[in-house]
This record gives structure tokens, C-alpha cells and sequence, in this order.
């Protein structure tokens, strides 16, 4: 599961993923991404899509 960390100034905050987390979204794209026909296409279904990562509590 992934993990937020806290930067010292609190502007930005890193989010740790195990491999898990990794393979699931790359299965995501793999997934998402041959419906379209060219880069652009994918790129502005993403940019609109939501995607969760779940985060140990």
C-alpha cells in the first residue's frame, strides 16, 4: 500500500508506493491505453480519469 510523507516545509507531500501499487497502475495503462490510436488521445483520457491509490492508515 502506498504511504505519504510528510516534507519538513508541509508544501509537498511524497507519496511512497510499494511494487504492488506499481504493477497495478501499470496494469491500469496497459489496459486503458489500446483503445486509443495515438498518444494524445490517451494522455487526455488520463489527465481526466481518477485514479486512487490506497494509502496504509
Amino acid at each position: 500500500m502506498a504511504r505519504i510523507i510528510e516534507t519538513e516545509n508541509g508544501k509537498r507531500r511524497l507519496i511512497k508506493m510499494s511494487a504492488d501499487d506499481i504493477i497495478s497502475i501499470v496494469q491500469d495503462y496497459q489496459r486503458i491505453v489500446p483503445r486509443f490510436s495515438n498518444i494524445d488521445e490517451a494522455r487526455n483520457y488520463l489527465t481526466d480519469a481518477v485514479v486512487y491509490i490506497p494509502e496504509d492508515v
